[in-house]
């Protein structure tokens, strides 16, 4: 009798449509290319996406060029450029990234991804929210939610411990943004940075990580993500995963 139960059971599965036993909840485009500063991330962060896809039921295309950028990009809820920043793509796919963002597409920025050269393609800067100043050295401090009713605080304590650079940004554009995380300069030394180069502290409003809406779409940018060992630290998985969440579907926030 088991055995024909378990035949039975195995025949259900086959009659079933693969679309319909694995069908995820949505897609996202990863581009992640190598480069000086930030390479040895990359296969631990592709292993931890392939995890948390599978775990919360979507799929990616991963990108280590922007060849991808001449397809179709409507297939994709968002587009993460993860350590990797616009200024990559070619005026023609720039082009069509724009087209993708004003028919309601979606973006994800995260760290390196958002240092672009000053006015070099001003729509992407805009896109991101503030422009790339400077960073002190790596250091450890506290970090705090300042909108606990966004997806990517949920997993964080009150006061986060968490080392990482602590990009100083400007706002040339006077783009308003809705800061999630902040950093407290009193933990660590804002002007702490290499012989030559000046640091200065941006003031009790330190925002690393915050979302906002852009063209028709939602943008999610997280100034955090350094070092490769991060993309397997449990609650940064958590900030990033409650962005992607966020951004690829719009909800999950708390009103």
């Amino acid at each position: 009798m088991r055995n024909k139960a378990g035949a039975l059971i195995a025949l259900l599965a086959l009659s079933v449509p693969a679309a319909v036993q694995a069908e995820d909840q949505y897609k996202l485009l990863v581009l992640a290319i190598p480069n000086k500063y930030h390479y040895e991330y990359i296969p631990i962060a592709r292993d931890s996406l392939e995890h948390l896809g599978k775990l919360h039921d979507f799929s990616f295309t991963w990108a280590n060029n922007t060849s991808v950028f001449d397809g179709d990009l409507s297939q994709y809820a968002a587009v993460m450029f993860l350590n990797t920043p616009g200024e990559e793509l070619n005026p023609a796919q720039r082009a069509r990234f724009e087209e993708y963002m004003r028919a309601g597409g979606n973006a994800i920025v995260v760290h390196r991804a958002l240092i672009t050269p000053p006015g070099e393609w001003a729509w992407y800067e805009k896109m991101v929210g503030r422009s790339f100043v400077i960073h002190p050295m790596v250091q450890t401090a506290v970090v705090t939610p300042t909108d606990k009713g966004f997806p990517a605080t949920y997993g964080l304590p009150d006061r986060w411990i968490w080392t990482d650079e602590y990009y100083v940004t400007a706002n040339p554009y006077k783009v308003t943004i809705h800061p999630v995380l902040n950093v407290e300069e009193s933990s660590y030394d804002p002007t702490k940075i290499w012989p030559g180069q000046v640091a200065k502290p941006m003031g009790r409003e330190h925002p690393v990580a915050w979302y906002h809406a852009y063209e028709k779409g939602r943008v999610f940018v997280t100034t955090l993500g350094h070092n490769g060992e991060m993309y397997r630290d449990p609650r940064y998985l958590d900030h990033l995963m409650g962005g992607i969440y966020w951004t690829a579907t719009g909800r999950g926030q708390l009103p």
